[in-house]
Formats: C-alpha cells, sequence, structure tokens
C-alpha cells in the first residue's frame, strides 16, 4: 500500500489508522445483498489500484458485515503496543479478509482468528470484543473523522488539516509530504 511505501521513504512519519463508520445503516449482524458486479463487468479504477497495491476486491460479495468490531480490534492492536508495521499488517489481514475471503469482519471469533494470526492474543482480543472495551473510543474516532469532513474511505490526513481522499498514486502522498516540508521550511 503506498501507506507503507510513505512510511519506508519518510520513518520520521506517524501513520495512526483512525475509524470510521462507512455505512451506520447496517445493523450489527450484517446484512444481505445483491452483487453489484459480475465477472463481466469491467474491473473498476479501485479493483485496478486495489490489484496494484496487493488487495484483491473478489466480485460476488452478498453479505455486507457490519465493521464496528473490526474497527475495535484495531483499537485493541493499538492499545497493546501494535507498532507501525503490525498495524499495517492487520488492516492487511482485515482487507483480504473481507474482501477477498468474503469472511465476516463483523464476527467475533473471525476476528480474534485475525488477531492471533497477526500475533495479538486471540483470547485477549476475543474477550475484548465480548466486552466492548473499545466501543467508546471507536464511536469517538468516528465523530472526529465526520467532524473534520471525512466522508467515504480511504481519506488520508496529514497533520490533521490537509486531507487526501481516494486511492491516489503514491506520487500524490509524495507531493503532500514536499509542500508539507516547504511549509515547515518556511515558519519562523
Amino acid at each position: 500500500m503506498e501507506v507503507e511505501k510513505l512510511q519506508a521513504a519518510h520513518p520520521d512519519l506517524e501513520v495512526r489508522w483512525v475509524p470510521f463508520f462507512l455505512d451506520p445503516t447496517i445493523p450489527p449482524e450484517g446484512r444481505t445483498r445483491q452483487p453489484q458486479t459480475s465477472t463481466d463487468t469491467p474491473k473498476s479504477h479501485l479493483e485496478l489500484r486495489g490489484e496494484a497495491s496487493g488487495i484483491t476486491f473478489r466480485r460476488g460479495r452478498t453479505f455486507t458485515p457490519n465493521s464496528h468490531l473490526a474497527l475495535q480490534l484495531n483499537e485493541f492492536a493499538y492499545d497493546h503496543g501494535a507498532t507501525p508495521e503490525q498495524a499495517n499488517s492487520l488492516h492487511r489481514a482485515l482487507f483480504k479478509a473481507h474482501f477477498d475471503d468474503f469472511d465476516n469482519i463483523g464476527e467475533i471469533d473471525t476476528l480474534a482468528r485475525i488477531a492471533g494470526e497477526q500475533g495479538f492474543d486471540a483470547a485477549e482480543a476475543q474477550a475484548a470484543l465480548e466486552a466492548d472495551t473499545y466501543r467508546d473510543e471507536v464511536d469517538t474516532g468516528i465523530q472526529w473523522s465526520r467532524g473534520v469532513g471525512v466522508t467515504g474511505i480511504p481519506t488520508f490526513i496529514f497533520n490533521q488539516q490537509y486531507a487526501v481522499v481516494g486511492a491516489q498514486e503514491y506520487e500524490v502522498f509524495e507531493q503532500v509530504m514536499q509542500r508539507l516540508s516547504e511549509m515547515a521550511a518556511d515558519e519562523p
């Protein structure tokens, strides 16, 4: 992913995955849906960008999970000392589970398994998710995201004031980093 490339190129860059609830109308148990594409439908820009980043958007999804628990797993990971590499790896695993494997990332057992596969204590993750330990943190993060104007994903916010929206080419992020560097140099 471009974020990982950016972190490698800028070791002082701090990345924090912040919760955003794309569709708050999805009930906790998720909901069934009709597939939006078929094998004959040309690949979208998002599918092509995903492939370039190692993310497969498999077609034929008939279920949309509620992602609130997956967002809570993210907070669990940070609370349990996730390094930037671990946070990125967790997100890659969640993306793969959702978009490629069609796993239900709204189920605690699925999320505990993923946590364990990513080096976290699966039993601790399961207990935290069952207790809704990180619900308030996720809800606060969602409110913050909406408050700063996030309306879709991915959205990348730099210095808590400059946003890049959408699956952009790496060069866009480098341009932002260059501009931020120039702005910092201009400050007295």
